[in-house]
């Protein structure tokens, strides 16, 4: 499904959902269940290079081939994953990616 995407060119599985899971601090049943509506929904929320830098840490990158592909250094590197995880865990981020939030009251 994902074949041509970030995440498929750092990680070998399709395991986007439970790492969103894993940093969003919530249950997997609860998130949107169509795979390619819940990426596109993660790819609107995160900056090019945020997505980047996510797949490549779900895929345990080292810190250094990081700081070389993202043309950052130790400092901005860890500046970038506080942001991004960050930015996860916060509740308007979070709460796009229920399947709750694909239902609208009419």
């Amino acid at each position: 499904m994902l074949e041509n995407s970030v995440w498929k060119q750092y990680n070998e599985e399709n395991n986007f959902r439970q790492m969103l899971a894993r940093f969003c601090k919530m249950d997997i049943d609860i998130l949107i269940e169509d795979d390619k509506i819940l990426y596109g929904i993660l790819k609107s929320k995160l900056t090019k290079k945020e997505m980047k830098l996510f797949a490549m840490d779900s895929a345990q990158t080292e810190n250094e081939e990081l700081k070389s592909e993202l043309s950052l250094n130790d400092e901005e590197l860890e500046k970038a994953k506080f942001k991004l995880y960050k930015k996860l865990k916060q509740d308007k981020v979070r709460l796009s990616f229920r399947e709750s939030a694909l239902t609208f009251d009419t």
